[in-house]
């Protein structure tokens, strides 16, 4: 099956093809480095890793770009809170965001480039866009992109301009033409600090949010590339206006395919830091495994909304040690082998994942190959479970230690929980109780009831 990937821009599931034969190139808009990342970010950046490993898995070459947004107004303001630096700020976040994500398994992109490093080549998009009358100057000193003067403006989003409203982050200045003008270029403010600032044509200043991801993109992938990703919450402003600065700028398409993931939710509201209702993921995997936390994200489709809950991700690591149990007590080799596409797993597992990356049946073709493996001990399904969860970053651990990992709760959260355990007991609350067990057992710890109190072990 050719691969096909619902295409943003279209609203069309569309067949794929490399504008290189062979080789995709892709964009990916990444953090903020201002703070630890959330789970939020971990659907994101989790989602597209899927991505680019199928695309790998597929036999094309893949240039994986995946962005650094290093100066930007809550930087700013977090570094002045902090009596630090911008940059010893973001370089002390970019640290902690890859302790996470290599934790979760997310493979470091082909490039991961720092704004900061992209300014000279933000400035010439700016200058060309002023040629192009596509910019202007306002009193205040900042340079501003001319919403209406650009004629696609709101393909994106499938809006008409009337309809369309100034972004979250695009603030509505008295000195704009128009409120849904956004800013290129601010001009520099006395209480920020002096590495928040840069010389240009326009005087001291610092790029606008949007003209950072316009200058890594066409610098690294060129003007025109395959494939634009990022979080639904970016479609609009932010995608809407790379599009308009950068075919504004160029003259051509920027990208051919965009691609959104969908939100985390709790209480059916999106997980974000500014609504203050986020788990980061250091939280999580106090209390979870990283490739439970993991799990729980591939086996949603990319682009649906995915509830974030305890309950959730104990169903998750329940379902995990399914698959682990079936390779237990299996002799493979240490790394993946080769897959036969062929093979009627492999062939299912294949389609799934060519319809735009279905994860969810892809998944559940991992739990057909369990059974059949739990059925008939077969080294061939064995290492064919391995390797096809191999290009979802899954299964790769020792069978036996995953088992076990139960107890890298630490002793105190386990005591804890049995705590809680012994207090619903006490209340009469019995299915509070047979559920706090349960959640243990997901996790590979065993309770055990004796007249001088409860006990554990992790799960053999």
């Amino acid at each position: 099956m050719t691969l096909r990937i619902y295409n943003t821009l279209t609203r069309a599931t569309e067949v794929f093809s490399p504008l290189e034969p062979g080789h995709v190139r892709m964009y990916v808009c990444g953090i903020t480095v201002y703070d630890l990342c959330h789970v939020g970010h971990a659907r994101a950046n989790i989602a597209f890793d899927v991505v680019q490993r199928w695309l790998k898995a597929s036999g094309l070459r893949v240039t994986f770009v995946r962005n650094i947004t290093d100066i930007e107004d809550k930087i700013i303001r977090r570094a002045v809170e902090n009596g630090e630096s911008v940059r010893a700020l973001t370089d002390r976040m970019i640290a902690e965001m890859y302790r996470d994500f290599d934790a979760l398994g997310i493979e470091r992109p082909t490039h991961d480039p720092r704004a900061t490093d992209y300014v000279p080549q933000m400035l010439d998009i700016v200058r060309r866009l002023e040629e192009k009358s596509l910019a202007y100057r306002s009193p205040g000193g900042d340079v501003n992109y001319a919403v209406r003067r650009f004629p696609g403006y709101g393909k994106l989003s499938g809006k008409s301009l009337d309809e369309l409203h100034a972004g979250e982050r695009v603030a509505v200045l008295e000195d704009k033409e128009d409120p849904l003008d956004f800013v290129l270029w601010k001009s520099a403010k006395p209480t920020e600090p002096p590495d928040a600032q840069w010389d240009s044509p326009y005087g001291r200043g610092r790029p606008g949010w949007h003209i950072e991801c316009s200058a890594m993109s066409c610098a690294l992938l060129g003007e025109t590339f395959d494939i634009h990703g990022g979080g639904a919450d970016l479609q609009f402003p932010h995608h809407e206006n790379e599009i308009a600065q950068s075919e504004g700028a160029n003259g051509v398409t920027l990208a051919t395919v965009w691609m959104h993931n969908g939100f985390v939710n709790i209480d059916n509201e999106k997980m974000s830091k500014s609504l203050g209702n986020f788990f980061t993921i250091r939280d999580v995997l106090q209390k979870f495994d990283a490739e439970t936390l993991r799990f729980f994200i591939v086996r949603a489709h990319y682009r649906s909304p995915l509830n974030y809950s305890d309950v959730h991700l104990d169903d998750a690591r329940g379902a995990l040690r399914r698959l682990y149990t079936a390779l237990d007590g299996v002799e493979l080799q240490s790394s993946a082998s080769l897959i036969d596409w062929t093979d009627p797993h492999a062939a299912r597992f294949k389609a799934a994942m060519d319809n735009d990356f279905g994860t969810p049946e892809a998944v559940a073709v991992l739990f057909e190959l369990a059974a059949e493996v739990n059925r008939t001990r077969s080294l061939a399904h064995a290492a064919l479970l391995k390797s096809l969860g191999a290009t979802l970053g899954l299964l790769q651990s020792d069978p036996k230690t995953f088992l076990r990992a139960g107890a890298s709760l630490g002793e105190e959260t386990i005591r804890q929980r049995i705590a809680d355990r012994a207090a619903a007991k006490q209340a009469k609350n019995y299915a509070e109780a047979d559920r706090i067990r349960q959640e243990l057992l997901a996790q590979g710890i065993v309770l055990k009831d004796s007249a001088a109190g409860t006990t554990w072990e992790a799960a053999p």
